[in-house]
């Protein structure tokens, strides 16, 4: 049975949902970044998208500071289950979080909200 050493273990459900994310984040370690980067792309993308459409132009340091706190409370969440979230990844969504923040503050345009 020499085949079966290489095969996916299907990770074991009689602990929780935490022991299910934690296992399919420490066997694909790519995936907390990318679920962070889709999420905080589909909000940027979609609410300037959309807000072009409805008054012909888009605030984008807005959408920024909107996709990025969104980013940052998912960040949160992560942390709070162990060995889900490494730690660099959650500086690197902070600083993302008040660099969008400062643009928004210092950003001219006043057709925001």
């Amino acid at each position: 049975m020499m085949f079966l050493d290489y095969l996916f273990t299907i990770p074991n459900k009689t602990t929780g949902m935490d022991d299910i994310l934690v296992q399919s984040a420490t066997a694909m370690s790519s995936i907390v970044p990318l679920l962070l980067l889709f999420v905080f792309f589909v909000i940027v993308i979609g609410g300037i998208w959309r807000q072009s459409l409805r008054t012909g132009t888009a605030d984008y340091s807005m959408w920024f500071v909107i996709a990025s706190l969104v980013t940052f409370l998912l960040a949160l969440m992560m942390s709070v289950i162990e060995g889900l979230i490494r730690i660099e990844y959650l500086v690197i969504v902070v600083v993302i979080t008040i660099f969008s923040g400062i643009w928004f503050f210092l950003d001219r345009d006043n057709s925001g909200v």
